[in-house]
Protein backbone atom coordinates (compact mmCIF):
# COMPACT_ATOMS: atom_id res chain seq x y z
CA UNK A 1 0.00 0.00 0.00
CA UNK A 2 2.69 2.43 0.83
CA UNK A 3 4.46 2.51 -3.15
CA UNK A 4 0.62 2.70 -4.24
CA UNK A 5 0.42 5.42 -1.61
CA UNK A 6 3.68 6.99 -3.27
CA UNK A 7 2.46 6.57 -6.75
CA UNK A 8 -0.56 8.35 -5.92
CA UNK A 9 1.29 11.65 -4.56
CA UNK A 10 3.91 11.74 -7.69
CA UNK A 11 0.41 11.36 -10.07
CA UNK A 12 -1.12 14.38 -7.91
CA UNK A 13 2.06 16.32 -8.08
CA UNK A 14 2.15 16.18 -11.90
CA UNK A 15 -1.48 16.89 -12.66
CA UNK A 16 -0.56 19.77 -10.07
CA UNK A 17 2.25 21.27 -12.58
CA UNK A 18 -0.17 21.87 -15.13
CA UNK A 19 -3.04 24.02 -13.42
CA UNK A 20 -3.18 27.60 -14.49
CA UNK A 21 -0.56 29.83 -12.15
CA UNK A 22 -3.46 31.51 -10.06
CA UNK A 23 -3.96 28.22 -8.59
CA UNK A 24 -0.17 27.18 -8.54
CA UNK A 25 0.93 30.61 -6.49
CA UNK A 26 -2.18 29.70 -4.42
CA UNK A 27 -1.29 26.12 -3.18
CA UNK A 28 2.27 27.44 -1.96
CA UNK A 29 0.37 29.81 -0.07
CA UNK A 30 -0.93 26.12 1.17
CA UNK A 31 1.55 23.23 1.54
CA UNK A 32 4.34 26.28 3.06
CA UNK A 33 6.98 24.51 1.51
CA UNK A 34 5.43 20.77 1.97
CA UNK A 35 3.86 19.92 -0.94
CA UNK A 36 4.07 16.35 -1.04
CA UNK A 37 2.49 16.34 2.99
CA UNK A 38 -0.26 18.22 1.75
CA UNK A 39 -0.81 16.06 -1.74
CA UNK A 40 -1.06 13.03 0.85
CA UNK A 41 -3.72 15.06 3.33
CA UNK A 42 -6.29 15.59 0.05
CA UNK A 43 -5.41 11.96 -1.31
CA UNK A 44 -6.67 10.58 2.37
CA UNK A 45 -9.58 12.22 2.06
CA UNK A 46 -10.52 10.78 -0.74
CA UNK A 47 -9.45 7.25 -0.08
CA UNK A 48 -6.35 7.56 -2.09
CA UNK A 49 -8.40 8.24 -5.76
CA UNK A 50 -6.14 10.37 -7.31
CA UNK A 51 -9.33 11.76 -9.77
CA UNK A 52 -10.99 12.89 -6.95
CA UNK A 53 -8.55 14.46 -4.78
CA UNK A 54 -7.44 16.53 -7.57
CA UNK A 55 -10.69 17.60 -7.82
CA UNK A 56 -10.81 18.16 -4.49
CA UNK A 57 -7.54 20.60 -4.15
CA UNK A 58 -8.68 22.37 -7.15
CA UNK A 59 -12.06 22.97 -6.05
CA UNK A 60 -10.28 24.27 -2.67
CA UNK A 61 -7.58 26.57 -4.17
CA UNK A 62 -10.31 28.34 -6.89
CA UNK A 63 -12.47 28.65 -3.11
CA UNK A 64 -9.09 30.81 -1.79
CA UNK A 65 -8.97 32.45 -4.79
CA UNK A 66 -12.97 33.50 -5.09
CA UNK A 67 -12.91 34.75 -1.39
CA UNK A 68 -9.30 36.11 -0.76
CA UNK A 69 -8.36 33.45 1.79
CA UNK A 70 -4.75 33.84 0.41
CA UNK A 71 -5.10 37.55 2.14
CA UNK A 72 -7.12 37.13 5.19
CA UNK A 73 -3.89 37.68 7.48
CA UNK A 74 -3.55 40.83 5.72
CA UNK A 75 -7.13 42.14 7.03
CA UNK A 76 -8.09 43.94 9.58
CA UNK A 77 -9.45 41.27 11.63
CA UNK A 78 -12.28 42.98 13.40
CA UNK A 79 -12.48 46.10 15.95
CA UNK A 80 -10.52 44.75 19.21
CA UNK A 81 -13.54 44.88 21.43
CA UNK A 82 -15.78 42.52 18.65
CA UNK A 83 -12.71 40.12 18.58
CA UNK A 84 -12.68 39.88 22.21
CA UNK A 85 -16.55 39.17 22.13
CA UNK A 86 -16.08 36.62 19.45
CA UNK A 87 -12.89 35.29 21.40
CA UNK A 88 -15.46 34.68 24.81
CA UNK A 89 -18.17 33.18 22.63
CA UNK A 90 -16.05 31.34 19.97
CA UNK A 91 -13.73 29.20 22.80
CA UNK A 92 -10.90 27.98 20.75
CA UNK A 93 -7.18 28.61 21.68
CA UNK A 94 -3.82 27.19 21.73
CA UNK A 95 -2.81 25.59 24.82
CA UNK A 96 0.75 24.50 23.96
CA UNK A 97 2.53 21.46 22.28
CA UNK A 98 2.54 17.64 22.17
CA UNK A 99 5.76 15.93 23.09
CA UNK A 100 6.63 15.16 19.58
CA UNK A 101 5.99 19.56 18.38
CA UNK A 102 2.36 19.45 17.22
CA UNK A 103 -0.03 22.51 18.06
CA UNK A 104 -2.63 21.70 21.03
CA UNK A 105 -5.91 23.35 20.28
CA UNK A 106 -8.34 23.45 22.99
CA UNK A 107 -12.12 23.79 21.81
CA UNK A 108 -14.64 24.58 24.35
CA UNK A 109 -17.89 23.15 22.50
CA UNK A 110 -19.82 22.74 25.16
CA UNK A 111 -19.94 26.47 26.22
CA UNK A 112 -19.85 27.92 23.08
CA UNK A 113 -22.65 30.73 22.26
CA UNK A 114 -21.69 31.84 19.15
CA UNK A 115 -24.01 34.74 19.81
CA UNK A 116 -21.90 38.25 19.84
CA UNK A 117 -21.55 38.67 15.75
CA UNK A 118 -22.77 37.44 12.88
CA UNK A 119 -21.86 34.16 11.28
CA UNK A 120 -19.56 35.51 8.71
CA UNK A 121 -17.69 37.23 11.68
CA UNK A 122 -17.15 33.82 13.12
CA UNK A 123 -16.70 31.82 9.75
CA UNK A 124 -13.57 34.64 9.27
CA UNK A 125 -12.32 34.68 12.67
CA UNK A 126 -12.35 30.28 12.38
CA UNK A 127 -10.10 30.75 8.98
CA UNK A 128 -7.73 33.26 10.27
CA UNK A 129 -6.89 30.88 13.11
CA UNK A 130 -6.67 28.16 10.39
CA UNK A 131 -4.59 30.17 8.35
CA UNK A 132 -2.52 31.46 10.76
CA UNK A 133 -2.00 27.81 12.22
CA UNK A 134 -1.48 26.92 9.04
CA UNK A 135 1.53 29.69 7.71
CA UNK A 136 3.29 30.79 10.64
CA UNK A 137 2.75 27.94 13.61
CA UNK A 138 3.24 24.78 11.79
CA UNK A 139 6.61 26.36 9.49
CA UNK A 140 7.60 27.55 12.76
CA UNK A 141 7.33 24.17 14.32
CA UNK A 142 9.10 22.45 11.60
CA UNK A 143 12.19 24.70 11.31
CA UNK A 144 12.48 23.85 14.76
CA UNK A 145 12.30 20.39 15.01
CA UNK A 146 14.23 20.21 11.05
CA UNK A 147 11.07 17.80 9.95
CA UNK A 148 7.53 18.51 8.68
CA UNK A 149 4.68 19.24 11.11
CA UNK A 150 1.67 20.20 9.11
CA UNK A 151 -0.88 18.68 12.04
CA UNK A 152 -2.16 19.47 15.09
CA UNK A 153 -4.16 17.83 18.26
CA UNK A 154 -7.16 19.26 18.86
CA UNK A 155 -9.12 18.82 22.63
CA UNK A 156 -12.75 19.37 23.06
CA UNK A 157 -14.52 20.44 26.28
CA UNK A 158 -17.83 18.99 26.73
CA UNK A 159 -18.29 20.69 29.56
CA UNK A 160 -21.76 22.35 29.64
CA UNK A 161 -23.05 21.01 26.32
CA UNK A 162 -27.10 21.30 26.28
CA UNK A 163 -30.15 20.54 24.30
CA UNK A 164 -30.28 24.13 23.04
CA UNK A 165 -27.45 24.15 21.28
CA UNK A 166 -28.83 22.72 18.51
CA UNK A 167 -29.75 26.21 17.26
CA UNK A 168 -26.05 26.46 16.74
CA UNK A 169 -25.88 23.84 14.48
CA UNK A 170 -25.98 25.66 11.08
CA UNK A 171 -22.61 27.96 12.58
CA UNK A 172 -20.72 24.62 13.51
CA UNK A 173 -21.68 22.90 10.24
CA UNK A 174 -20.52 25.89 8.01
CA UNK A 175 -17.05 25.63 9.76
CA UNK A 176 -16.91 22.05 9.90
CA UNK A 177 -17.42 21.80 5.88
CA UNK A 178 -14.98 24.73 5.68
CA UNK A 179 -12.64 22.16 7.57
CA UNK A 180 -13.65 19.26 5.87
CA UNK A 181 -13.60 20.28 2.09
CA UNK A 182 -10.40 23.07 2.53
CA UNK A 183 -8.09 21.98 5.65
CA UNK A 184 -8.81 18.35 5.55
CA UNK A 185 -6.62 15.73 7.91
CA UNK A 186 -4.67 18.81 9.39
CA UNK A 187 -6.03 17.46 13.11
CA UNK A 188 -4.20 14.23 13.95
CA UNK A 189 -6.39 13.40 16.78
CA UNK A 190 -9.21 14.46 18.58
CA UNK A 191 -9.24 14.24 22.58
CA UNK A 192 -13.01 14.62 24.00
CA UNK A 193 -13.38 15.47 27.81
CA UNK A 194 -15.49 16.24 30.40
CA UNK A 195 -18.44 13.59 28.78
CA UNK A 196 -22.06 14.63 29.83
CA UNK A 197 -24.68 12.00 29.00
CA UNK A 198 -26.06 13.93 25.93
CA UNK A 199 -22.63 13.65 24.14
CA UNK A 200 -22.42 9.91 25.23
CA UNK A 201 -25.70 9.20 23.57
CA UNK A 202 -25.23 11.62 20.71
CA UNK A 203 -22.22 9.49 19.76
CA UNK A 204 -23.28 6.05 19.97
CA UNK A 205 -25.84 6.95 17.00
CA UNK A 206 -22.91 9.37 15.25
CA UNK A 207 -20.09 7.00 15.65
CA UNK A 208 -21.36 4.08 12.93
CA UNK A 209 -21.79 7.06 10.38
CA UNK A 210 -18.54 8.04 10.48
CA UNK A 211 -15.86 6.85 8.18
CA UNK A 212 -12.88 4.60 9.66
CA UNK A 213 -10.11 6.91 9.35
CA UNK A 214 -12.21 9.61 11.34
CA UNK A 215 -13.24 6.67 14.15
CA UNK A 216 -9.62 5.92 14.55
CA UNK A 217 -8.67 9.90 15.42
CA UNK A 218 -11.10 10.57 18.03
CA UNK A 219 -10.58 9.11 21.52
CA UNK A 220 -13.39 10.25 24.49
CA UNK A 221 -11.29 10.36 27.40
CA UNK A 222 -12.82 9.72 31.07
CA UNK A 223 -13.11 13.06 33.12
CA UNK A 224 -10.65 15.92 32.44
CA UNK A 225 -9.00 13.52 30.59
CA UNK A 226 -5.75 14.85 31.99
CA UNK A 227 -3.65 11.29 32.73
CA UNK A 228 -4.39 10.49 29.22
CA UNK A 229 -3.05 14.15 27.64
CA UNK A 230 -0.23 13.76 30.12
CA UNK A 231 1.33 11.20 28.08
CA UNK A 232 1.83 13.29 24.86
CA UNK A 233 2.17 16.68 26.29
CA UNK A 234 3.37 18.32 29.13
CA UNK A 235 1.48 19.76 32.19
CA UNK A 236 2.01 23.13 30.70
CA UNK A 237 0.06 22.58 27.43
CA UNK A 238 -2.49 20.79 29.28
CA UNK A 239 -5.60 23.08 27.97
CA UNK A 240 -6.97 24.72 31.09
CA UNK A 241 -10.18 22.74 31.38
CA UNK A 242 -7.84 19.42 31.74
CA UNK A 243 -5.52 20.44 34.41
CA UNK A 244 -7.45 19.24 37.26
CA UNK A 245 -9.45 15.75 37.46
CA UNK A 246 -13.43 16.53 37.34
CA UNK A 247 -12.70 20.31 36.56
CA UNK A 248 -14.02 21.51 33.14
CA UNK A 249 -14.02 25.60 31.82
CA UNK A 250 -16.83 28.18 32.98
CA UNK A 251 -17.59 31.08 30.80
CA UNK A 252 -18.27 32.81 34.14
CA UNK A 253 -14.87 32.41 35.46
CA UNK A 254 -11.91 34.25 35.52
CA UNK A 255 -10.09 34.45 32.56
CA UNK A 256 -6.40 34.53 32.84
CA UNK A 257 -3.64 34.37 30.76
CA UNK A 258 -3.48 30.65 31.32
CA UNK A 259 -7.13 30.21 30.20
CA UNK A 260 -6.03 29.21 26.40
CA UNK A 261 -10.10 30.35 25.06
CA UNK A 262 -9.07 34.41 26.64
CA UNK A 263 -8.33 37.01 24.63
CA UNK A 264 -5.51 37.68 26.91
CA UNK A 265 -4.00 34.85 26.10
CA UNK A 266 -0.56 34.94 24.22
CA UNK A 267 -1.66 33.34 21.08
CA UNK A 268 -4.69 35.25 20.63
CA UNK A 269 -2.59 38.57 21.55
CA UNK A 270 0.02 37.70 18.78
CA UNK A 271 -2.80 36.54 16.33
CA UNK A 272 -4.14 39.92 16.76
CA UNK A 273 -1.26 41.64 16.50
CA UNK A 274 0.38 39.79 13.27
CA UNK A 275 -3.07 40.67 11.30
CA UNK A 276 -3.52 44.48 12.58
CA UNK A 277 0.29 44.59 11.41
CA UNK A 278 -0.06 43.25 8.01
CA UNK A 279 -3.34 45.15 7.38
CA UNK A 280 -1.17 48.28 8.09
CA UNK A 281 0.89 47.56 5.43
CA UNK A 282 -2.15 47.61 2.72
CA UNK A 283 -4.21 50.03 1.51
CA UNK A 284 -8.40 50.06 0.15
CA UNK A 285 -9.05 47.32 2.66
CA UNK A 286 -12.30 47.37 4.70
CA UNK A 287 -12.70 46.89 8.63
CA UNK A 288 -15.39 44.18 8.11
CA UNK A 289 -16.42 40.71 8.11
CA UNK A 290 -15.45 38.39 5.04
CA UNK A 291 -18.76 36.81 3.41
CA UNK A 292 -16.82 33.56 2.82
CA UNK A 293 -18.71 31.70 0.60
CA UNK A 294 -19.63 28.44 2.54
CA UNK A 295 -18.86 25.24 -0.08
CA UNK A 296 -21.89 22.69 0.16
CA UNK A 297 -21.08 20.08 2.62
CA UNK A 298 -20.06 16.25 1.64
CA UNK A 299 -23.56 14.51 1.90
CA UNK A 300 -22.33 12.31 4.20
CA UNK A 301 -21.53 14.93 6.70
CA UNK A 302 -24.72 16.00 5.92
CA UNK A 303 -26.81 13.14 6.96
CA UNK A 304 -24.68 13.57 10.35
CA UNK A 305 -25.81 16.87 11.10
CA UNK A 306 -29.19 15.51 10.78
CA UNK A 307 -28.57 12.84 12.62
CA UNK A 308 -27.43 14.92 15.83
CA UNK A 309 -30.23 17.20 15.04
CA UNK A 310 -32.91 14.52 14.94
CA UNK A 311 -30.97 12.49 18.58
CA UNK A 312 -31.46 16.14 19.95
CA UNK A 313 -35.04 16.54 18.88
CA UNK A 314 -35.79 13.19 20.24
CA UNK A 315 -33.66 13.80 23.68
CA UNK A 316 -35.65 17.09 24.19
CA UNK A 317 -39.24 15.87 23.73
CA UNK A 318 -38.14 12.83 26.02
CA UNK A 319 -37.12 15.73 28.90
CA UNK A 320 -40.18 17.53 27.90
CA UNK A 321 -38.01 21.14 26.67
CA UNK A 322 -35.11 21.30 24.63
CA UNK A 323 -34.51 25.06 26.25
CA UNK A 324 -31.43 24.73 27.98
CA UNK A 325 -31.67 21.49 29.00
CA UNK A 326 -28.22 19.78 30.43
CA UNK A 327 -28.60 16.38 30.19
Amino acid sequence: MGAANDDAVKELGLLMEQVEAPLRRSFQNVHQGYPKETLRRFLKAREWNVSKAHKMLVDSLNWRIENEIDSVLERPIVPVDLYRSIRDTQLVGLSGYTKEGLPVFGIGVGQSTYDKASVHYYVQSHIQINEYRDRIILPMLAKKFGRPITTCVKVLDMTGLKLSQLSQMKILSSISTVDDLNYPEKSETYYIVNVPYIFSACWKVVKPLLQERTKKKVKVLTGSGRDELLKIMDYSSLPHFCRREGSGSSKHSSRGIDDCFSPDHPFHKELYGHTKEQSSHKELLKMGSLHVNIPEPDPDDAKIVEVIEAEFHKMGEQNGSTNGHTV
